[in-house]
């Protein structure tokens, strides 16, 4: 644990001092904030819909705040608050869309968009993450001040605003590598070349269609094999593997490798194409006849990812063992404050979170109002007491291992619908036990996972923010305070974007939620776990079988078995992509060693890399809002061939690795000149 200094980390400087003050809560700042968080996370609501993912709003709204505070002669702090309070709305409708259409979905409401189901809505939605920001005052020191997360989107964002304001040389690299980001964005949209590429190989027939021959088994004779996927034409993913370097790339690949190199070929192997073919089918995704890749999609997803789920289980247990000491003195700290505070004792201004005078009477009027809120959704106060218990207890284990997360591995790799799945589990056998049966225990569970997703993502999110403002010298008390105001606001008008969505989508023809324009995956997940488990249907077996790979992890001493458990939760080209920054970054730092560079120029060519790095981030991130923005008021970017080439995209990635090491490498300087400052490493 960091001691306690002026500076408030040991050894840590922030750029703008503790004992400095400027204007920071300004009403310029709180408004632009909230016009951010409405727009960005509407946004967001339609990605995650879309494509069961949503990009980090911290890059755009760090540029937006700059581009125009700066014109407004805001200063510095005026800018982080305006961003942290606009990237808040983007966790707020991940939230949202992981969990709120799973009611329709699952059957719970039978229509979407009556006044009871819009006050329901925000209700979960407000209720989460306005406890995700109470938990988050209580982990801030032990999670931003840890040494060991890298907070790698963090620094991106600090890099972006330190640049901007110095309008020092590194500010072109920043934007230059910003419009690089955005161009391949636009150039995969366009389909210049192709995002991604996977072909399906067969081993030959599988073991049951050896054994059958072409008796009554015969339609499972398809054969076993593997789904070979390179990596994704991600700049944003290139630029996050860069940042948080090769080993802990390299862990998140590994989860990959072992769901698509050895379980999914395993499990086509031993049950054939039949099994794959029939879960598909019952869970409302029938898959075409031969259409192997869509098999081992199926396999991944109604198979694999419970395992997944089972180790993230016992993952984050561990994590939160393993962060007991830092957890016990960050409380401690905490109450040291609140004393220090009542008896007149000052606290630095860097240190200083929300009260705990406010912080527990809060989270005990919160716990209060879910209670209430569980017992709508249930009917049985006794059931509504313990989802209750249970949201308290688990939402603070979740929050607390959705800021370690993204301390390791960022909020755009958060695998937030993984630890939502994880306490919807918990919530549903607890209800089972209680006797919920029904659409009453159905819905008990969805909504104890409802409030906690949208706790975890907002507590990740918010932690984000946080290290961005220990790095700027930023008031945690006031961004706190201000993402409060921003949560209330996303709650608020969040419910609308859905349904304009999914209403859209029903006179035109479609389903709406769960269907082809609208698939929201992560919330038919929801839906489909609850009423399993509720019903007695869930595959146990895996989610065991995942709980003890996770303890044998631990038992090998493997670094991180939940990013190895999240690797296994995301596609394939998501991980690979991030490994490929990762080697990246490594060649960079062996180039690095191999010229011979002393410290000065060690750091300078440090810091050019991790400033193109979060370029890249920025510009896929505002490109890919743009796109979603089109999208969202039907405008398609045209695609200019119906077969993009992927060997075209491998001269992408080789222009985005001589980018990244080339350019550190020729901006070394003069071995003479002093040390810049390490802001952004």
């Amino acid at each position: 644990m960091a001691e306690e200094n002026a500076s408030g980390e040991g050894g840590h400087k922030p750029y703008i001092p503790s004992d400095q003050t400027m204007p920071e809560f300004t009403v310029k700042a709180v408004i632009l904030g909230l016009i951010l968080c409405v727009v960005l996370g509407a946004a967001n609501a339609y990605l995650g819909l879309k494509a069961g993912m949503t990009i980090a709003a911290t890059y755009p709204a760090a540029v937006i705040a700059l581009a125009i505070l700066r014109a407004l002669r805001g200063n510095i702090l005026e800018e982080n608050m305006a961003r942290t309070i606009g990237s808040i709305g983007e966790s707020v409708a991940a939230g949202a869309v992981f969990t709120i259409p799973a009611f329709l979905i699952a059957g719970i409401w039978t229509e979407f968009g009556t006044w009871t189901h819009y006050l329901e809505a925000t209700a979960v939605m407000a209720l989460g993450g306005f406890i995700g920001i109470l938990f988050v005052a209580i982990l801030r020191r032990p999670l931003v001040e840890d040494k060991d997360l890298p907070f790698p989107e963090s620094k991106a964002a600090a890099g972006i605003h330190l640049v901007g304001r110095s309008g020092g040389s590194g500010s072109k690299f920043l934007f230059g590598a910003m419009l690089g980001g955005a161009v391949i964005q636009l150039g995969g949209a366009f389909k210049l070349w192709a995002t991604s590429w996977e072909k399906f190989v067969h081993f030959g027939k599988s073991l049951v269609a050896l054994k059958s021959g072409t008796s009554t088994l015969g339609q499972v004779s398809g054969g076993g094999g593997a789904l070979l996927t390179g990596p994704g034409v991600s700049p944003a993913y290139i630029g996050v593997g860069y940042i948080i370097g090769p080993r802990v790339a390299a862990l998140n690949f590994a989860g990959g490798l072992l769901a698509w190199g050895l379980l999914v070929p395993l499990l086509l192997y031993f049950l054939g194409d039949g099994v794959a073919r029939e879960m598909a089918a019952q869970n409302g995704a029938p898959v075409a006849e031969g259409d192997w890749v869509a098999l081992a999609y199926a396999t991944w997803k109604f198979m694999v990812r419970p395992i997944a789920i089972g180790g993230m289980l016992v993952a984050a247990c561990f994590t939160l063992f393993k962060m007991r000491k830092n957890l016990y003195a960050g409380l401690k700290r905490s109450f040291t404050d609140a004393t220090k505070v009542g008896g007149g004792g000052a606290v630095q201004r860097v240190d200083r979170d929300l009260s705990l005078r406010i912080v527990l009477p809060g989270i005990l009027a919160a716990s209060v109002a879910t209670f209430g809120l569980y017992w709508y959704f249930s009917g049985s106060p006794g059931a509504a007491a313990v989802a209750a218990l249970v949201m308290v207890v688990a939402g603070f284990g979740f929050s607390a291992a959705s800021g370690y997360l993204v301390g390791m591995i960022g909020s755009s790799n958060n695998p937030i619908s993984g630890l939502t799945v994880s306490t919807l589990v918990i919530a549903a056998l607890l209800m089972v036990v209680l006797g919920m049966t029904g659409v009453a225990g159905v819905a008990a569970a969805l909504g104890v996972a409802a409030v906690i997703c949208v706790a975890a993502a907002v507590a990740g999110e918010m932690l984000q923010d946080l290290k961005v403002g220990h790095i700027l010298g930023g008031t945690p008390a006031k961004m706190q305070a201000g993402d409060i105001i921003g949560v209330v606001a996303a709650a608020a008008v969040m419910f609308v974007p859905l349904l304009v969505l999914h209403t859209a989508d029903v006179q035109s023809g479609g389903l709406g939620f769960g269907g082809k324009a609208l698939p929201a995956p992560q919330a038919g997940l929801m839906a489909l776990l609850a009423q399993g488990i509720v019903g007695g249907e869930m595959a146990w077996p895996l989610i065991i079988v995942g709980m003890l790979m996770a303890i044998a992890m631990i038992c090998l001493q493997v670094k991180s078995p939940m990013l190895v458990s999240v690797g296994m939760y995301l596609p394939l080209e998501t991980t690979f992509a991030i490994f490929v920054g990762g080697i990246i970054r490594w060649l960079t730092d062996f180039a690095i060693g191999r010229a011979g560079f002393n410290r000065a120029q060690t750091i300078r060519s440090t810091n050019t890399g991790m400033l193109l790095a979060s370029g890249f981030i920025a510009g896929e991130a505002l490109m890919g809002l743009c796109i979603a923005g089109l999208a969202f008021f039907e405008l398609r970017v045209p695609g200019v061939f119906a077969q993009p080439s992927y060997l075209v995209s491998l001269a992408v990635f080789a222009v985005i690795a001589w980018i990244l090491i080339r350019i550190p490498l020729a901006n070394a300087g003069n071995p003479d000149d002093p040390p810049p400052p390490e802001a952004v490493m």
